[in-house]
């Protein structure tokens, strides 16, 4: 078959991707690297609540975080929570892929036994120590134990929280908090791997990136049409900390990093980037303006503007994304339905532990059970 003949292979994958992180933009990386184009379904906040409870992001919202991913070339909205024959083939998909965890609807039942059954079904190796039950349970909690330093620097378990069934302790091995393990291999993989050509524009802007959502994802949208090629500077844990307070930044700097690599608009992270910005940044990267958002800027810790070279060089815009979502506003969002994401939890972890019970008694084994996002 000669390459212009060549059979394009169309992906199917979908999820609920409620606060989206690297672990879902690395399930759609590999997905998308079993064949040509990626289509990604994504279920209602209706479908939602009706089998996991409700979502922290409402549909429209995570619709457009899904197409801001690099690797997504579709997105379908209102995808059916149990994926079938007849979706795959509404949409000429080949196959569906998802990960090697679990996924149940309201009836208990695996969500991909239909398309299992048929054979038009891959595993791919879930992303260990994220997921957005673990997010919910890092801002239920607030803990600092995410940022911490020496042998706890990426050990993510929350003391007291296995009511919640988000630490080691609780009963599913899917629900359980796993430790991150950065390595510079994943970062490779999320990488573009480019660097700008002489006579590109070459764009700048730096913060916390927390708990990346859409409003950060409309702000580099608009940052990305100012030039060529954007770079990203990303501040360290304990800068987060001293400029925005309480236990900030939910993420760590390692999955911050790759959370901001999978967007399709960024071209280079900076990883620990200097708060104020140097001549010495400028010149290394040939920056031809720095931006930020219309958000208030914290001082230095001399009390300086971290703007101020810049700005005095002609090289600082202000842009808006009009867009008035922040990190901060998610956190209230479950803080204020705390009771409801802890029973959404408990009953996640109650329905994944009853199907691995059925599923050892019937095979013996935990079976090719898997989850939604």
């Amino acid at each position: 078959m000669t390459e212009e003949n060549k059979k394009v292979v169309r992906v199917w994958c979908d999820g609920c991707f409620d606060i989206v992180h690297f672990g879902h933009a690395n399930a759609l990386r590999q997905a998308k690297a079993l064949g040509d184009i990626l289509v990604v379904g994504v279920h209602t906040d209706k479908e939602i609540s009706k089998h996991k409870g409700p979502p922290v992001f409402n549909e429209q919202e995570r619709y457009k975080m899904v197409r801001g991913i690099k690797w997504v070339d579709e997105v379908v909205e209102a995808a059916p929570y149990v994926t079938t024959i007849e979706t795959l083939d509404k949409y000429n998909c080949d196959f569906c892929v998802h990960g090697d965890d679990m996924s149940i609807g309201a009836d208990g039942v695996d969500t991909y036994h239909l398309v299992k059954a048929c054979g038009r079904y891959k595993e791919i190796p879930r992303t260990a120590g994220v997921s957005t039950t673990d997010l919910v349970g890092r801002m239920l909690l607030m803990t600092r134990g995410h940022f911490s330093r020496g042998d706890k620097e990426y050990y993510v378990e929350k003391e007291g929280s296995s009511s919640m069934g988000l630490d080691a302790q609780a009963r599913s091995p899917y629900t359980g908090c796993s430790q991150f393990l950065p390595t510079t291999q994943k970062i490779i993989q999320f990488s573009e791997g480019k660097e700008p050509k002489p006579y590109e524009k070459i764009i700048y802007v730096d913060g916390a990136f927390d708990l990346f959502h859409v409003g950060h994802l409309d702000f580099l949208e608009k940052a990305r049409n100012e030039g060529d090629f954007l770079i990203v500077g990303l501040h360290t844990d304990l800068e987060v900390n001293r400029y925005k307070g309480s236990n900030f930044p939910i993420m760590n700097l390692h999955e911050r990093v790759l959370s901001v690599l999978a967007c399709k608009y960024v071209s280079e992270v900076v990883i620990g980037a200097p708060y104020t910005i140097t001549a010495d940044l400028l010149k290394h990267f040939r920056v031809d303006l720095v931006v930020h958002g219309s958000t208030s800027v914290s001082a230095d810790k001399n009390g300086a503007d971290p703007y101020a070279l810049p700005k005095s060089l002609g090289k600082f815009k202000v842009l808006s994304s009009n867009n008035n979502m922040t990190t901060e506003k998610i956190v209230e969002r479950i803080i204020r339905n705390r009771l409801e994401y802890e029973s959404r939890n408990r009953n996640k972890e109650r329905r994944e532990v009853e199907l691995l019970e059925k599923l050892v008694k019937t095979n013996g084994t935990n079976g090719d059970a898997d989850n939604k996002y």
